[in-house]
């Protein structure tokens, strides 16, 4: 997996860019950015790449505050289970009907990694839907995936007009599915989804084990 996690970084990192070059941009338009804490409540559904990436960023917490940041996400983890009792390790969110994930009652419940000062905990290695939130995503060519932006930002102009906003989202997503794909492949799971809740990829225990499905 050392391969696939790699691959996935960079296309972090290529996501990391195209927000740092909005931010430059429109500075004074992107309330957004490291210390913001406002989208960080609610669940959020990730991919295994994601997970893979926050199991780096949890080992290297404090052995007392990755206990605390655990603690916090089984019991995100238990109150799910009263809903969905078969959402058991490797907490898979594949065979739950997406409009079940959302969850009003946990809108207000802060991520399992957000400290009491409002900062990520693992920030470094926070999932691909934390670095992309808060602005609209317009591939270069035009073509638009989400035209959706935090409220916080853009109180003075459209940036779903503005063309220095756009990036490569059609590459980025492209990328995400191909590895995506051969992680699953990994798992012995036929086809690319492989979703779940951040609170459940901070409880995963690695290697992860699919059973008659396969393990790495």
């Amino acid at each position: 997996m050392t391969e696939i996690l790699s691959a996935y970084r960079k296309l972090l990192a290529a996501a990391d860019a195209w927000f740092a070059r909005c931010l430059a941009l429109a500075p004074d338009q992107i309330r957004c950015g490291e210390g913001c804490a406002g989208c960080c409540h609610g669940l959020f559904d990730i991919t295994f790449l994601d997970a893979l990436a926050l199991r780096d960023g949890l080992a290297a917490l404090p052995a007392e505050e990755r206990g605390t940041v655990r603690g916090r996400a089984s019991a995100q983890v238990a109150r799910r289970q009263e809903k969905w009792p078969a959402f058991q390790p490797p907490y898979l969110l594949n065979g739950i009907p997406p409009e079940e994930w959302d969850c009003p009652e946990e809108n207000a419940t802060p991520c399992p990694l957000l400290s009491a000062a409002g900062r990520c905990l693992a920030y470094a290695d926070r999932p691909l839907t934390c670095r992309l939130h808060g602005l609209p995503h317009v591939d270069f060519s035009g073509e638009v995936f989400d035209d959706a932006w935090c409220t916080r930002n853009f109180s003075a102009t459209d940036p779903l007009a503005s063309h220095q906003l756009r990036g490569g989202f059609r590459q980025l997503y492209t990328d995400e599915a191909r590895l995506l794909r051969q992680l699953a492949a990994r798992f012995g799971i036929a086809g690319g989804e492989l979703d779940t809740f951040i609170a459940a990829a901070l409880l995963l225990d690695w290697p992860l084990n699919f059973g008659a499905k396969g393990t790495i």
